[in-house]
């Protein structure tokens, strides 16, 4: 089935479209709506612009558009932007990385519906140890890009997800309660490889940010190496 993919650039959405070709799909445009308002329900703004390279990277079109970031209003704006890619790459279906959030994913499916497209979310409901287990074993290299909880200090910010993160973030979950994906917002994250890509990403200028409670790993500039 023809799929567009809805991404964000954090390993939730880039998951969901390894997933989506494995099962045989083809994703034929990634799409990227960009919040106006960075306290957006519905998309996320950090990092956002490493959408560019990782459309380049894993060599599919990508749709990047601007939203209000109000909530509802916002809807529109992604119901636009998938009847575009409807007339343009006769999409039949939707794919997101939700895992958890109720919110999200009725929306998504409730404008799928409307449009006459299947809606999938291939790692809705998934256990987060296993989620993140299998994430890191596939051999995505995934950072932090921003912490918003207690026990994520600035240490967090520009680690790699791997088996000893994933370890800290269970101790964390035992004694801070942060949910071990990061659905209640406590991290965003960043990935710079994967499967599907035909080139890595490379951090050539990073800025990091911590206030405290709370802090930011950007790329501010990047190079596309070609994987062996």
């Amino acid at each position: 089935m023809k799929i567009a993919a809805l991404v964000s650039g954090g390993k939730d959405s880039i998951f969901a479209v390894q997933k989506m070709i494995e099962a045989g799909n083809e994703v034929v445009c990634l799409i990227c709506l960009v919040p106006a308002n960075k306290e957006s329900y519905m998309f996320h703004a950090v990092n956002i612009d490493l959408v560019r390279p990782i459309s380049d990277a894993c060599a599919i079109p990508l749709y990047y558009r601007q939203t209000s970031g109000i909530k509802e209003e916002e809807l529109n704006e992604m119901e636009t932007a998938l009847s575009d890619a409807i007339a343009e790459f006769g999409i039949k279906g939707v794919c997101s990385g939700a895992i958890e959030s109720v919110y999200q994913r009725s929306r998504i499916d409730k404008i799928c519906e409307s449009l006459g497209l299947t809606s999938f979310s291939p790692l809705w409901k998934v256990e987060p140890i296993s989620l993140l287990r299998e994430m890191i074993e596939s051999g995505m290299e995934i950072r932090f890009a921003a912490v918003a909880a207690d026990g994520l200090d600035e240490s967090w910010l520009g680690r790699v997800l791997d088996h000893n993160a994933l370890n800290d973030l269970i101790k964390l979950h035992k004694t801070k309660y942060i949910h071990i994906a990061g659905e209640g917002g406590e991290f965003e994250t960043a990935v710079l490889d994967a499967p599907i890509f035909k080139q890595r990403i490379v951090p050539v200028k990073t800025d990091i940010r911590y206030y405290g409670n709370r802090g930011f790993y950007d790329i501010t500039a990047y190079s596309l190496v070609p994987k062996k």
